[in-house]
């Protein structure tokens, strides 16, 4: 009988014994998986390449990291692009391209990663995804140095991990509304 009892007890504490470490291991992967989000310890400046946007609507698209540097890069000659980049990696992408006049936003936003199947607004100027959106600056964005085109924006995601369709859609109108009253949209004082 003593042999039976030990070999009870024994298999009780083996079974304790791993079930202890399995608990162990779960608490640790649970720590490990990021329940919660990177900090984001950058500040974003008030004005993103010329352009003054809420610092609240930019950090609401970024991953989080410890800091954010930006770049102006004009790929040709009616897009201006500004990125953001956190800790050394491309994470966001704020543009204005010219398109020619007769356009659709619909049609525009073809040309930029991550805004297929993206929700319309009403009034047909917007369209977004969680990682993209593409708007249409108002009519009167009217410049001589781009005759005949009309002034779109875009806001995109670069595998930051973010898809949030809210933020980007308030971004995206704010960035947009932003362009239209920016230099962007006006002709240059003579003289200039």
């Amino acid at each position: 009988m003593p042999v039976r009892g030990s070999l009870r007890r024994h298999r009780f504490i083996g079974t304790a014994v791993a079930l202890s470490a399995a608990v162990a291991l779960a608490a640790t992967l649970s720590a490990c998986s990021g329940d919660e989000p990177p900090k984001k310890a950058y500040t974003v400046p008030t004005s993103l390449c010329g352009i003054a946007v809420d610092p609240a609507l930019v950090k609401a698209t970024l991953p989080g990291g410890d800091s954010l540097t930006t770049a102006t890069e004009k790929p040709n000659g009616g897009t201006v692009r500004c990125n953001l980049s956190v800790d050394g990696k491309l994470a966001l992408s704020l543009t204005q391209a010219w398109w020619t006049q007769g356009q659709t936003t619909a049609t525009v936003s073809q040309g930029y990663s991550g805004t297929d199947d993206g929700t319309m607004s009403e009034d047909l100027r917007f369209v977004h995804t969680g990682e993209a959106g593409v708007g249409k600056t108002v009519s009167s964005c009217k410049v001589s140095r781009q005759p005949e085109q009309d002034l779109y924006t875009v806001v995109q995601t670069r595998d930051s991990g973010i898809d949030d369709p809210e933020a980007i859609e308030k971004l995206l109108t704010a960035y947009t509304k932003a362009v239209e009253g920016s230099a962007a949209c006006r002709e240059p004082a003579a003289g200039s």
